[in-house]
């Protein structure tokens, strides 16, 4: 059925717990993995006529942002290791993080999207945006939105 599947992470406690639900979905079907994390393009200081000494340069954000992006998908290559799924990861720059994604599914010739949701709804998707929500509207892959049945650190009790 899926040979090749597409997991995006963003590093958050969400996105982690997806990875692994994606990589349990890669081994009962047979299939790879693809990790990807999309990192923010480095910005250069606007309105700024001297650049402070604090401020990093575009080689040491990008250095910063591949280790961060590393880290981030050790997750999802501890995790198919694990289990024996084949596994590789992706670091991209962009800021445009659900056409990156999309683009990089097309690219990597997937089959699928294992995509985790923070569960934002009404207004907090509205005001926020969704990338999952970017994702299922612009994609023509199938998308497998995954959601937590409680947050993570969530005990359920009110307080």
């Amino acid at each position: 059925m899926y040979k090749k599947i597409l997991i995006p992470t963003d590093g958050s406690d969400i996105s982690k717990a997806a990875a692994r639900a994606g990589v349990e979905f890669a081994q009962q079907l047979g299939a790879e993995v693809i990790g990807l994390f999309v990192a923010p393009e480095y910005q250069y200081p606007v309105f700024i006529e001297i650049i402070p000494p604090n401020f990093p340069s575009e080689e040491e954000y990008l250095a910063s942002m591949r280790k961060l992006g590393d880290i981030h998908l050790q997750v999802i290559a501890e995790a198919a290791k694990a289990v024996g799924v084949q596994s590789s990861g992706i670091t991209i720059f962009s800021d445009a993080t659900a056409r990156e994604i999309v683009h990089t599914a097309e690219q990597q010739v997937c089959d699928l999207i294992f995509i985790g949701s923070h569960g934002r709804s009404g207004w907090g998707q509205a005001i926020l945006g969704s990338t999952t929500t970017k994702v299922l509207s612009t994609c023509k892959i199938p998308v497998l939105v995954y959601r937590l049945a409680k947050q993570p650190g969530d005990t359920g009790t009110v307080k």
